[in-house]
């Protein structure tokens, strides 16, 4: 074992906020075990593990502990052959203050690798029945969420777990978007109850952005304008207290994730004036950041609606901009249908047009002229229930 011991101070963290700490991995290793210990009383130091040959994985504050070894990992790591050379500890320095941090990484190389962890049993879900929402030439309308967490990065459920939950609550499709790391996309493919999408969050202090696609780990540490060169990239929660996104970016992307569950007061029109001062042709998406039962939304709160040829398809219909989002699987639901808009389960409610012009939606299931979006429904307190492209 090798103990490596130090203190981190706040001129370090201001000076680069990303280190690395390196110790040598002989050739021919098994497994290798990190443990990080400092008083998180007073901080919060992110780990992470990169190998001679670049990304391992990433647990941010969630772990103090990983191992990695051919076979298997810890959730957040990727498994494979260990390759002989320097490896480096990567600390993200979160949180340290004023009067500094101390530290210490114990780091154990195996000659056997450790046993792996017993395997879940798959999960089944009884799934409720689809609303009645016809098909628009030969597309369909799905719902899912886009922004979710595993035990590959800060949330407490499986992926299985997860997946049986979505499935359990009626949508169709889930993004999985573990923070810096893309160890849970090989378990993905495993659910067959419903179509789980490749994303990772890809986390900043100055801001957060979902990837989505089987695109490989994007860089973190890299300009924001290159986060999405491969995958359908979302500017998450742009309000969202703490981790608003104050990055510098050159080019706006298009899809942004302006319905959060972090908007708790949909009165507050904040997240909408935002969107439209992003850029005029924003392609609104929702997304719950479930972490754990009690904290964030559950799955589907907010629900993101996408029209699309199949569920394979999902991200080809947010590229296109056939998106429309609601307060939940079942709440009321506001759907473009070529020239008109279906709102469902909204007697009562208000429907805004661009411009501001309103109208009172009578009935559960109204269809009303559409013409250019986007579109909105309120309470008559001005409370958002759902919005349309």
């Amino acid at each position: 074992m090798t103990l490596i011991q130090g203190r981190w101070s706040l001129d370090d963290r201001l000076e680069q906020i990303l280190r690395e700490v390196p110790f040598e991995v002989p050739r021919g290793a098994a497994g290798l075990t990190v443990r990080l210990g400092y008083d998180r009383s007073k901080g919060v130091l992110d780990l992470g593990a990169a190998s001679s040959y670049g990304f391992r994985g990433w647990s941010g504050g969630a772990r103090d502990e990983y191992t990695i070894t051919r076979d298997w990992a810890t959730p957040g790591y990727l498994p494979g052959e260990l390759e002989g050379g320097t490896w480096q500890v990567w600390l993200r320095l979160h949180r340290v203050p004023p009067e500094g941090l101390e530290f210490s990484l114990e780091v154990s190389v195996h000659t056997r690798a450790p046993d792996p962890p017993a395997e879940q049993a798959p999960l089944e879900a009884a799934r409720p029945p689809r609303r009645d929402i016809p098909d628009v030439e030969g597309l369909r309308w799905y719902a899912g969420d886009f922004h979710t967490h595993t035990v590959h990065s800060d949330g407490a459920l499986t992926v299985q777990e997860l997946a049986a939950l979505a499935a359990g609550r009626g949508l169709d499709f889930l993004a999985v978007t573990d923070h810096n790391t893309v160890s849970h996309h090989p378990h993905l493919a495993k659910v067959r109850e419903i179509t789980l999408i490749p994303g990772q969050e890809v986390t900043t202090d100055r801001g957060h952005a979902n990837v989505f696609g089987d695109v490989g780990w994007v860089d973190f540490r890299k300009p924001a304008d290159t986060w999405g060169e491969r995958g359908l990239m979302s500017v998450n929660h742009p309000l969202g207290g703490d981790c608003a996104w104050l990055q510098p970016i050159a080019e706006r992307p298009r899809v942004a994730e302006v319905w959060h569950s972090g908007w708790w007061d949909r009165r507050w029109g904040a997240p909408l004036a935002w969107a439209e001062a992003w850029r005029e042709d924003v392609i609104v998406i929702g997304g719950s950041d479930f972490h754990r039962h009690g904290s964030d939304g559950l799955p589907g709160e907010p629900t993101t609606w996408v029209l699309a040829a199949h569920p394979g398809e999902i991200l080809e219909g947010v590229h296109e901009g056939r998106t429309a989002v609601s307060a939940g699987p079942d709440a009321p639901l506001l759907l473009r249908l070529g020239d008109e808009l279906l709102a469902l389960d909204a007697d009562g409610l208000v429907l805004v047009r661009p411009g501001g012009a309103r109208q009172v939606i009578r009935g559960d299931r109204a269809l009303v002229p559409a013409g250019e979006g986007p579109f909105r429904l309120e309470t008559h307190e001005n409370e958002v229930m759902a919005l349309c492209a």
